[in-house]
């Protein structure tokens, strides 16, 4: 048994981080404190806790800690443990993907492309961008008007002609010395001055060399100049959100708390531009400060991470926090917690932005809950759905065949908990033994004490594949997991599916408004998504290796030999007969026979 007051006598008045532990030694908590005997002390008061904490206090039993210098270290600490151990009651941003920049390398004719990650000193970075879609706007953009390229330099070093990017007049091709380095470089100058926020300026200079252009005869120069500043205008009336100030370079971070939900919205403005927001959620928020979350959120976003010269924030941090993230960096960093003018617009912005996703997410919340309870009413369950598994089989007249399992959970899809099988040693096409296969991979590891159990396994299939599944699950002795089929109806029209229910050995067809078949349609459809995902993968590598290995002479060797020069099929293919013959064990003949065969 716990006993808290000898593990209280024992910590001493220093700076530190301590841990929570359950009885399993699973890690329930972890946070930082100045003073470690009265931080820890706190929590075994009988009066003041939340709900939340005082069930985590039930829980303990042990705690650990390690004492550090100062605060600061102590927060750097905490940061790093939180990230790595994930701890159950911790507030937790689990978007862990980063963000994506927009990045132009280095190189005599630099390549525009989207990047994750951390930035390097190697290349010109822009952004980060709130997400893909407005990177991938980003470049479309700069292609349609400065013509920059885009494909990887293995690509670039072995074209021999245009490629489509071109003819559709979105890429100047320097790839086969259709422009200069100098005019690349111009264009080049000029996107960056349209990424920092200076479209005005460069609509007077192009406007300016236009005028140049037509005064000297040069109509065909002028022309081409006045279809960029046109689409530059364009593009300009259409940023109905930007900053008086053009130089605005910084993240608007707000955190608000409201109907039992915390969300913490960033509004990223760079050169003036905003590139948009993202609103996040935390887990284990619902009952906490907002301040307290908006510490958690820049501990975990920008510790050790990239960081804008400007942070406007709607609350006070702790000065230590505030310290790290302005130390963070060589370059100055400003944090602004009570702004004033135009930065107080931004900020009461991303506020608005903040409760208005709360209220969103507020009512998808209702809208799960009543599709889960209608669904648990239709198949006659009475306990709470909780976990719902489903699986789906895809392949090519039974080639490369591979099986998803997708998991709702959580009231909403969690994808990273999805599967791919690759499905092998069966007869081609045949769906039943992949399905077979599939559930006999996936609950064999459950039937011995181990993975999460589910509350209902879908099949998408018809009373075949759920024969199969009942069979698995029987003999793995998991005869009580409730199976059931999702038959495609007449035409494969949405609304029309038949549930098949093998343990009560009876169907259903609810009517097409019914929640609870809505909910099966998003799962079994995203299932099927998947699914065709890993086998159009699994076909694409199949196939782009056996072009290869078809050619008389290309073993395993050679054939890696060619992918590693040249950066993969299309580099090989792009490739001369003279460039094939640089790799080491390729002849003169067998180049000649490998580019006829791609050919």
């Amino acid at each position: 048994m716990f006993d808290a007051q000898a593990v209280l006598e024992s910590l001493p008045h220093l700076p530190g981080v301590y841990r929570m532990l359950d009885a399993e030694g699973g890690v329930l908590y972890v946070g930082k404190a100045i003073d470690l005997k009265k931080r820890v002390s706190s929590y075994f008061q009988k009066q003041g806790l939340s709900p939340r904490i005082q069930l985590m206090v039930r829980q303990i039993a042990t705690i650990e800690t390690t004492v550090v210098r100062s605060e600061t270290e102590a927060l750097i600490l905490e940061n790093n443990l939180i990230k790595a151990l994930a701890p159950r009651y911790n507030i937790l941003f689990r978007d862990d993907k980063s963000y994506p920049y927009l990045r132009l390398s280095q190189h005599p004719y630099p390549q525009l492309a989207s990047y994750r990650g951390t930035p390097t000193q190697d290349d010109h970075y822009f952004g980060p961008y709130p997400n893909g879609y407005a990177v991938r706007e980003a470049i479309q953009t700069l292609q349609r008007v400065f013509l920059l390229r885009t494909c990887e330099d293995s690509v670039f070093a072995h074209r021999a002609r245009p490629c489509l990017l071109h003819q559709i007049q979105r890429c100047s091709a320097p790839c086969v010395g259709l422009i200069s380095p100098s005019a690349y470089q111009s264009d080049l100058a000029q996107a960056v001055a349209f990424l920092q926020g200076k479209q005005a300026t460069l609509i007077d200079t192009l406007s300016a060399e236009m005028h140049a252009a037509a005064t000297d005869l040069a109509f065909e120069k002028a022309a081409k100049l006045r279809d960029r500043i046109q689409a530059l205008a364009r593009i300009q009336a259409q940023q109905w959100v930007v900053s008086t100030n053009h130089q605005l370079d910084g993240d608007i971070i707000t955190a608000v708390t409201a109907q039992g939900l915390a969300c913490v919205n960033v509004v990223m403005v760079r050169g003036g531009q905003h590139l948009g927001d993202k609103s996040h959620f935390p887990d284990h928020a619902t009952t906490e400060e907002p301040a307290h979350v908006l510490e958690a959120f820049l501990a975990q976003h920008y510790l050790g991470g990239a960081l804008p010269p400007l942070l406007i924030l709607n609350h006070d941090i702790a000065p230590a926090l505030a310290a790290l993230l302005t130390a963070q960096s060589e370059k100055r960093r400003t944090l602004i917690t009570h702004p004033t003018g135009e930065q107080r617009v931004w900020l009461a912005m991303s506020e608005k932005n903040a409760h208005l996703a709360i209220a969103q997410k507020a009512q998808a919340k209702l809208t799960q809950q009543a599709r889960l309870q209608d669904l648990a009413e239709a198949l006659g369950v009475e306990s709470p759905l909780q976990r719902i598994e489903c699986f789906d089989i895809s392949h090519t007249q039974g080639e490369a065949t591979v099986a998803s399992c997708v998991v709702y959970a959580a009231e909403k899809m969690q994808p990273s908990d999805y599967r791919h099988y690759n499905i092998s040693g069966i007869t081609p096409g045949d769906d039943y033994a992949a399905m077979r296969d599939v559930l006999t991979r996936r609950y064999t590891k459950l039937a011995e004490g181990e993975g999460k159990r589910p509350d209902v396994v879908l099949i998408d299939g018809g009373k075949g594949q759920v024969a199969v599944a009942v069979s698995v699950l029987d003999a793995l002795g998991l005869s009580d997991l409730l199976i059931v089929g999702v038959a495609k109806g007449e035409g494969r029209k949405p609304g029309l599916e038949t549930l098949i229910l093998p343990r009560q050995q009876k169907t259903l067809q609810l009517p097409p408004d019914r929640p609870g078949l809505h909910l099966i349609q998003i799962i079994r459809d995203e299932a099927h998504r998947f699914a065709i995902t890993g086998h159009r993968a699994r076909r694409a590598k199949t196939r782009l290796t056996s072009q290869l290995e078809a050619i008389p002479g290309i073993g395993a060797k050679r054939r890696q030999a060619l992918l590693t020069r040249f950066g993969g099929l299309k580099g090989v293919r792009a490739a001369s007969p003279d460039e094939l013959m640089q790799v080491t064990g390729i002849s003169a003949a067998l180049a000649e026979k490998i580019y006829q065969a791609l050919h």
